[in-house]
């Protein structure tokens, strides 16, 4: 009954947000609601959710102040360097542009933590997508791609997982897997390079630009134009609603002639601007660039090094950096009416993927989803196990949780093919390839997923519909090279 019940109510929530009949949000809270109510508990509904919602309380207050934090880094410059490095490199081309996400992905993930990885990655690149108009969708993609490979690093989430539940060490589950998992990166740089032709395809046929060093150039000047953080927020808010329509703008403020020339032109003025306001320097762009890479250098290492929570973390970084940036009530209020709405969206999210769990780890409909599975699997399979967890994985990352999956089902899966001669430890490999490691990014039930589809402006329906046949063939690939290396058997 309640296996059935779970099943059901994550089938239900991937059909309605995937066909775009219910938002994630009302999805993700009334649908768990309802299936606790038709298995009887309506007396612990309160406590159920309360659970869940303590459980994503530190991660929502943590993705909060760490979407200030980078917005704020953005809107200072600090990526700009970055940007005009791509640029370059790319040389306004989509493709290579796409090929160097999933290079950047790679890098930043090495740190484990999917949250951190989105965080930089989406904040740092997305102004690129925009400026060329590319589809966010490929951005979310590429770096859902190249943060699931990277997620099997042995000091990543799903490794520790597996080796906790089965008692092993990283030699006997993560070193058998490391050519597979080169297999995975070369896979996840074909794919880029693949998403990056068809978006260079696109657009060139929906709007055939100018050479690639217009291009360029244009980007340049939009970013050198930028002004500098501590001065009014409206100018930067200005500029960045122009990136948004960047064709129009770029041509409007190209054939506008200069103010001072007499044409009068609106002059924009953020509150506390007026005669008589009492005027704070801003510090020379130069310094405060400086100041700002190395807050965030030094917040990147204390995260990596955990040396605090990493809600406690983002909470100081972003009270130093916007004191810094923004010294004014003013300029600081201005700055959290601009990004409130990013912070709303993410937020409501992981508090929504909150209620879900909650209720379906407290009900048991998770213990009872975990016992059917392993139950259904025919005695005459037992031997063949280690490839069919492998081929499953990543699909089962849209049904269960990494902490469900790898301390209530891969145990029992062991113990099974240990009963036909198998090395558990070759379960535990095949696990890693795809559950909650190329899954994650897609899963509803991973508070990152949110962080990644939020920040780039796209549906979780629509990320996943994109990227789910990519991930499922990085795990096909690697499955495919670990039977070759002999990580497993078939």
């Amino acid at each position: 009954m309640l296996a059935a019940l779970g099943f059901a109510t994550i089938a239900l929530i991937l059909l309605l947000t995937m066909s775009r009949r219910a938002s994630v949000l009302v999805a993700l809270i009334l649908l768990p609601v309802l299936a606790a109510l038709i298995g009887g508990f309506a007396g612990d509904l309160g406590e159920l959710i309360l659970g869940g919602l303590s459980k994503v309380a530190p991660t929502g207050i943590m993705i909060a102040f760490a979407v200030l934090y980078f917005s704020l880094m953005v809107d200072a410059g600090l990526f700009d360097p970055l940007i005009r490095a791509l640029l370059r490199a790319a040389q306004g081309d989509p493709l290579r542009i796409t090929v160097a996400t999933a290079v950047l992905t790679l890098c930043v993930a090495l740190d484990g933590d999917g949250a951190s990885t989105f965080l930089i990655t989406v904040s740092a690149l997305l102004p690129v997508y925009r400026r060329l108009g590319m589809n966010p969708l490929v951005l979310s993609g590429v770096v859902c791609l190249g943060a699931g490979v990277m997620n099997m690093i042995p000091w990543g989430g799903p490794t520790v997982r597996a080796m906790a539940a089965l008692k092993l060490d990283s030699s006997e589950v993560f070193n058998p897997v490391l050519p597979a998992m080169g297999f995975g990166i070369a896979w996840v740089l074909l794919a880029s390079y693949l998403l990056g032709r068809r978006e260079r395809d696109r657009l060139g046929a929906l709007s055939p630009r100018g050479p690639a060093t217009a291009v360029l150039k244009g980007v340049e000047d939009d970013v050198d134009d930028r002004e500098p953080a501590a001065s009014t927020t409206a100018t930067t808010a200005t500029t960045a609603a122009a990136a948004t329509t960047a064709a129009t703008a770029e041509s409007s403020e190209r054939a506008a002639p200069p103010a001072a020339e007499g044409h009068d032109r609106p002059v924009l003025r953020s509150p506390g601007d007026g005669p008589g306001t009492v005027r704070v320097p801003p510090l020379p762009r130069t310094w405060l660039n400086i100041f700002n890479l190395l807050l965030t250098i030094v917040l990147v290492v204390c995260l990596i090094r955990e040396v605090l929570p990493l809600p406690v973390l983002f909470v100081l970084g972003f009270a130093i950096a916007v004191l810094v940036n923004h010294p004014t009530w003013e300029q600081q209020q201005a700055l959290l009416d601009k990004h409130a709405k990013s912070v709303v969206l993410v937020t409501t999210m992981i508090f929504a993927a909150g209620v879900l769990t909650g209720i379906l780890s407290g009900t048991k409909m998770l213990d009872e989803m975990a016992e059917t599975l392993v139950s259904v699997v025919p005695d005459s399979f037992g031997s063949h196990l280690p490839v069919a967890v492998a081929v499953t994985g990543m699909p089962l990352s849209l049904l269960f949780t990494p902490d469900a999956y790898y301390f209530g089902v891969l145990p029992v899966l062991a113990e099974t093919a240990s009963g036909f001669g198998t090395d558990p430890a070759e379960v535990a490999r095949a696990a890693i390839l795809g559950q909650m490691t190329t899954g994650f990014p897609l899963s509803p039930l991973t508070a990152s997923t949110f962080i990644l589809v939020g920040m780039s402006g796209v549906s979780l329906g629509e990320h996943q519909r994109f990227v789910f046949r990519w991930a499922f063939a990085t795990t096909l690939v690697m499955t495919a090279a670990a039977l070759l290396t002999g990580a497993f058997s078939l």
